[in-house]
C-alpha cells in the first residue's frame, strides 16, 4: 500500500515556507453597489437573532450599512406607500416581495480549494456566495497565510467575488524547525500574530506546547480553533484546550476521549493503523459509545465545565455524512453539474487522497456511524439547549462533500441533531459572528451591522433545502413538477450579487472541463 496523502495531518506538521497554492480568484466586478442608498423592498424578515420571522418590511442601506429596517405593512393586505422609506437620488430599488431575507451565512470550517482537488479560488467562491456564505473562516490557511490574506484584503475592497475571510493559520505553519518547547510554541504564536492571522489552527503537539501556545495567543486578543487529532488526543483533549483558553473546536475528535469513565485510550484494534483512513476513520464511528452515556455524571459535568468557559462547538455534521449513507452522499444531485472532474476524482476510493477511504465500506460501517452521529447529536443538541454556542462548518472539498452545497447540508443535519430550523439560522449567522468576535458588525440583520443578507424566494424555515443552489422539488396543484428556492441575491458589504448567475458561472466551468477532457461522470468501478 501506498503511502496515505493525509491533509490535515501534513498542513500540522509542515515546516516549509513554500506551499503549493491554487489559482488565484480574478480580479472582475460581478456584483452591483455598493450604492449611496439600496432599499430591498417588501421582504419577509428572519434577522439571526432567534426572533420570529416579520413582514413585509424594507431594509435600507447606505453603502455597507444597515441604515433603517422598517416595517411597511401587515401579511396578506396592500403594503402601505406612506410608511415606505422614500428613494433618494442615485438609490436603488430591490423588489423582494414575497421573498425571505436572512443574514449572510458564515461557514466556520471553509478550507479554500486545494491542489489535490484541481479547485481553483474561483470555483470554490462563486459555489459560496451562491449558496450564501458572506463569511469563511479558513482553518489552517492551506494556501499559505500570505496569499489567504491577499485574498481576504480583496474580499474587503470588493475587487473580487469573495466571502469575507478570516486566516487560522495551522500551527507550526512555515516553522523552519520543529516547535518542541515553550519559548518555542510562544514565539510562533508572536510572529503569526505580527504576520496579520486572525487565529490559529491546532491539531495537537505536547502538553506544554499546546498549553504555551494557546495561552499566548488568547494573550494577544487572537482566537483559535482544534481539530484534537487521534496522535495527539491521549494526551491532550477539548477540556485541556478550553482551559487553556482555546475558544472552539471542530468536528468532535478529543470530546469523547474527554468523555471517557471506563478507560483512557480509544479502543483500537490490534492490527489499527492511524495511516490507513479506512481503519482511522471506520473505528472513529465507534468512539462515541465508549463514552459515557448521555445525561450520565461524567457528561453533565464535562458539558458544564465547557459551557462554563464559553467554548464553542463546530461539528461540521456533514463532512462525515457519507460514513452513515454512503449511496446517497455519492448520488447528491449537483455533482453531475457543479463538481469538477478533478474533485469528483479526488472524492474516489483511494489511498493517496484524503478522505477517500472506501477500500471496503459497507453495512456494517454505516450502521456503527448511524449510532455514532446519535450519540454525537444529543451531546451537541444538548449543548445548545443548556447556553451553549453552536456554529456551522462545512469542511467541504472532502468525502463527496462540494462547496457550498455541503454547508447547506450542514444547517440540515443541525435540524435533524434537534435544532429548530430559527436555532439553525442563529447558528448559521448570529453564532458564528459571536465566535469569530464579530457579533457587532456581521451575523444578524440590524440597523448599524454591515450589510450582509440573503435573499430566497422561499420559506427556509419550512424546508432548509430551498436554500441548495439546486432549490427544491414541488409539485403544482395543475401536477407539475417545478423547482422552489436557491438563493436569488447573496449581498456582502453591500454589493448586491445575482446568486443565480454564479451558480451559472460554476456550472459552464465544469462543463468547459467536461468538454476539454471528454470526462464523463461515473459512479466508481463503473466502465
Amino acid at each position: 500500500m501506498r503511502k496515505l496523502y493525509l491533509f490535515l495531518i501534513s498542513t500540522w506538521l509542515m515546516t516549509s515556507a513554500v506551499i503549493a497554492q491554487i489559482p488565484k480568484a480574478p480580479e472582475v466586478k460581478e456584483g452591483d453597489g455598493p450604492y449611496p442608498q439600496l432599499i430591498i423592498r417588501g421582504v419577509t424578515l428572519i434577522n439571526g437573532t432567534g426572533a420570529p420571522p416579520m413582514g413585509p418590511v424594507d431594509i435600507v442601506i447606505e453603502q455597507n450599512r444597515i441604515v433603517q429596517i422598517q416595517t411597511v405593512g401587515s401579511p396578506g393586505l396592500p403594503i402601505n406607500p406612506a410608511r415606505r422609506p422614500q428613494l433618494k437620488d442615485g438609490g436603488k430599488e430591490l423588489n423582494c416581495e414575497g421573498m425571505y431575507a436572512l443574514p449572510g451565512f458564515i461557514d466556520m470550517h471553509g478550507h479554500i480549494g486545494g491542489t489535490a482537488q484541481g479547485t481553483p479560488a474561483e470555483y470554490v467562491f462563486k459555489l459560496w456566495m451562491a449558496h450564501g456564505i458572506t463569511t469563511i473562516r479558513d482553518p489552517s490557511a492551506g494556501n499559505g497565510l500570505d496569499w489567504v490574506l491577499e485574498h481576504k484584503r480583496k474580499s474587503a475592497a470588493g475587487l473580487i467575488t469573495a466571502p469575507r475571510i478570516f486566516a487560522y493559520k495551522a500551527f507550526g505553519q512555515g516553522s523552519s524547525k520543529p516547535i518542541t518547547n515553550a519559548e518555542q510554541a510562544r514565539a510562533w504564536v508572536r510572529e503569526n500574530a505580527k504576520k496579520g492571522a486572525d487565529g490559529i489552527k491546532f491539531f495537537g503537539a505536547s502538553p506544554e506546547v499546546m498549553d504555551a501556545a494557546i495561552r499566548e495567543n488568547k494573550a494577544l486578543g487572537l482566537r483559535s480553533t482544534c481539530h484534537h487529532a487521534q496522535v495527539d488526543v491521549a494526551r491532550w483533549n477539548v477540556l485541556n484546550s478550553a482551559r487553556a483558553g482555546m475558544t472552539s473546536m471542530e468536528h468532535w475528535y478529543g470530546l469523547p476521549e474527554a468523555l471517557f469513565t471506563s478507560q483512557t485510550l480509544q479502543q483500537y484494534p490490534a492490527d489499527y493503523n492511524y495511516n490507513n483512513e479506512q481503519h482511522r476513520f471506520e473505528e472513529a464511528g465507534k468512539l462515541w459509545k465508549q463514552a459515557a452515556a448521555p445525561y450520565s455524571e461524567h457528561w453533565n459535568k464535562v458539558m458544564n465545565e465547557l459551557l462554563s468557559l464559553d467554548f464553542t462547538l463546530d461539528p461540521t455534521f456533514n463532512i462525515y455524512d457519507a460514513n452513515r449513507d454512503l449511496h446517497r452522499a455519492r448520488r447528491a444531485e449537483w455533482h453531475e453539474s457543479y463538481t469538477l472532474p478533478s474533485l469528483w476524482k479526488f472524492y474516489e476510493p483511494s489511498y493517496q487522497s484524503h478522505g477517500s477511504y472506501w477500500h471496503s465500506w459497507g453495512t456494517e460501517q454505516e450502521v456503527e456511524w448511524k449510532n455514532n452521529y446519535r450519540l454525537w447529536m444529543t451531546f451537541i443538541n444538548e449543548y445548545k439547549n443548556r447556553g451553549g454556542r453552536v456554529t456551522a462548518g462545512s469542511d467541504n472539498g472532502f468525502i463527496y462533500q462540494t462547496y457550498g452545497f455541503g454547508y447547506i447540508r450542514e444547517l440540515e443535519l443541525l435540524r435533524e441533531a434537534g435544532f429548530s430550523p430559527l436555532e439553525v439560522i442563529r447558528s448559521a449567522t448570529l453564532y458564528g459572528a459571536q465566535a469569530l468576535g464579530m457579533e457587532k458588525e456581521i451575523g444578524s440583520i440590524e440597523t448599524g451591522k454591515l450589510a450582509d443578507i440573503v435573499i430566497v424566494n422561499a420559506n427556509p424555515l419550512k424546508n432548509l433545502q430551498v436554500l441548495y443552489g439546486t432549490g427544491a422539488i414541488e409539485l403544482t396543484a395543475e401536477n407539475k413538477i417545478v423547482r422552489r428556492g436557491g438563493v436569488n441575491y447573496t449581498i456582502k458589504d453591500g454589493i448586491v450579487y445575482n446568486a443565480k448567475k454564479l451558480l451559472e458561472d460554476v456550472k459552464n466551468m465544469v462543463a468547459a472541463e467536461k468538454a476539454k477532457t471528454g470526462w464523463q461522470l461515473k459512479q466508481p468501478g463503473v466502465e
